[in-house]
């Protein structure tokens, strides 16, 4: 049952409206109402709100926002590249796009500030009004005065003006060397199980009832919650394998009772899911693809013993195979295989005196990270940003020991790597993949 959210000077329909939508966010939607005091009450000049992605922090601050209609300004730091675009996005939620044209081309913070103290008495404030900066860690990137002036901008413009930072980082790591106005702090702590379960059921299919998605949910946190407790990509997963755990009632080979059918029908589905958690570069039409391709996978590694075989991540196995490419393909080669119009080059323009031995015969030669990546690029058959996912799964090759890291540990800038895997164990990856990796080799050319 949903806790109501009591604070004076606000109606009690509108905050039972707001708290309706606040599951299991109901003890911080409370302080920060606390801390936000009646609406035309002076509030604290600044808050930092704190705590991992997806913790509901833009959502409670929205909601009660919205649902309480208190002036507001939004402002995402991350499409907010510049200060101008900082100072005209709150002049123009405030006080409409005239306060905002007044701005000069170039504005600095003292415009800013005197244009809002303009705006300010020709259009006093009844009520608090609120900046919400969001992804505002990107204020660290931002000119030096522009934070400790967000932090006291109350004083500033001498309006009745709270701004409110939302982070996903600690404000150990905000603070300026100079000092500022200290906010303050308000932690949003990550969900627990039984919340997710909780918040996620909500979404119940309308097809379906309400048991049956509750169930579908206990399965779904029971495979992914040790390694994902994102709110936002545990929604997507149910969302998407959702259809994969009806089949059984569609075809009537189960009923909504038969948890037990249902749920062997969808663990193997599941366990794979696990392979692009967090990758949400592969949609949903990729995925089944992939799940397709998995299918033929034990056929294409018949000849390798289960010791030789390891089961890898989708991209994973194109950085292996990138690495391979980048261990027995002299560097200049990259040009010929990796570049679409490249010109006419000959064979003749790679022979070399001393090249006649085979690469494959010499062994694996180490490669620089840049180069790694960039046949990773033209390799993959999807676009793929660069991501931090990329990067880990490159350390956890490294710790499968089928890459080998020979660059010194403080050489940060440029790793070098080499890969460890034959020539019989990077042809099975690649027909797992449908990539003929026999066409990228220089020696079979």
């Amino acid at each position: 049952m949903t806790a109501a959210l009591q604070q004076p000077g606000y109606e009690e329909e509108r905050l039972r409206r707001a708290a309706e939508q606040l599951a299991c966010r109901e003890p911080q939607a409370a302080m920060l109402l606390a801390l936000m005091g009646e609406p035309h009450h002076y509030s604290f000049p600044s808050i930092f709100i704190y705590g991992h992605q997806a913790s509901g922090k833009s959502h409670v601050m929205q909601v009660l926002l919205k649902e309480l209609e208190l002036p507001h300004a939004t402002v995402s730091c991350v499409e907010c590249l510049y200060a101008a675009l900082l100072f005209e996005q709150v002049l123009l939620s405030f006080f409409g796009c005239d306060a905002a044209s007044l701005l000069p081309r170039s504005p600095s913070l003292s415009d800013f500030v005197r244009v809002y103290r303009q705006q300010r008495f020709q259009s006093p404030a009844r009520q608090t009004r609120y900046i919400v900066m969001e992804k505002a860690e990107h204020l660290r990137d931002a000119d030096a005065n522009v934070l400790p002036a967000f932090l006291r901008l109350q004083e500033l413009v001498e309006d009745n003006v709270t701004v409110v930072l939302l982070s996903a980082i600690v404000w150990d790591k905000f603070r300026p060397n100079t000092g500022c106005f200290e906010p303050l702090l308000l932690h949003f702590p990550d969900y627990s199980k039984g919340e997710l379960h909780q918040i996620l059921s909500r979404d119940k299919h309308p097809s379906y009832s309400a048991e049956l998605y509750s169930s579908y949910i206990t399965i779904l946190l029971g495979v992914f919650y040790s390694v994902c407790r994102d709110l936002r990509e545990l929604r997507h997963l149910a969302a998407l394998n959702f259809s994969k755990f009806c089949e059984p009632l569609l075809e009537g080979r189960a009923k909504e009772t038969d948890a037990h059918k249902l749920w062997r029908n969808i663990e193997p589905h599941l366990k794979k899911a696990m392979r692009t958690v967090y990758l949400r570069e592969v949609s949903s039409l990729q995925w089944e693809q992939m799940q397709q391709m998995e299918e033929t996978e034990c056929k294409a590694v018949r000849g390798l013993s289960a010791h030789t075989h390891v089961e890898l991540p989708y991209y994973s196995k194109f950085l292996l195979i990138a690495a391979y490419l980048a261990s027995y393909n002299p560097a200049r080669t990259d040009k010929r295989f990796f570049l679409k119009h490249h010109g006419r080059i000959k064979k003749t323009n790679f022979s070399k005196k001393n090249e006649k031995t085979s690469n494959h015969l010499l062994g694996p030669k180490p490669f620089p990270l840049d180069r790694l990546l960039a046949i990773f690029y033209s390799v993959v058959d999807s676009r793929v940003a660069p991501s931090a996912s990329v990067f880990s799964q490159i350390s956890s090759l490294v710790t499968l020991q089928l890459l080998t890291k020979v660059s010194h540990d403080d050489q940060l800038d440029a790793p070098k790597y080499k890969c460890s895997v034959s020539m019989d164990f990077i042809c099975a990856v690649s027909r797992t993949v449908n990539f003929d990796i026999i066409k990228y080799l220089y020696d079979f050319l």
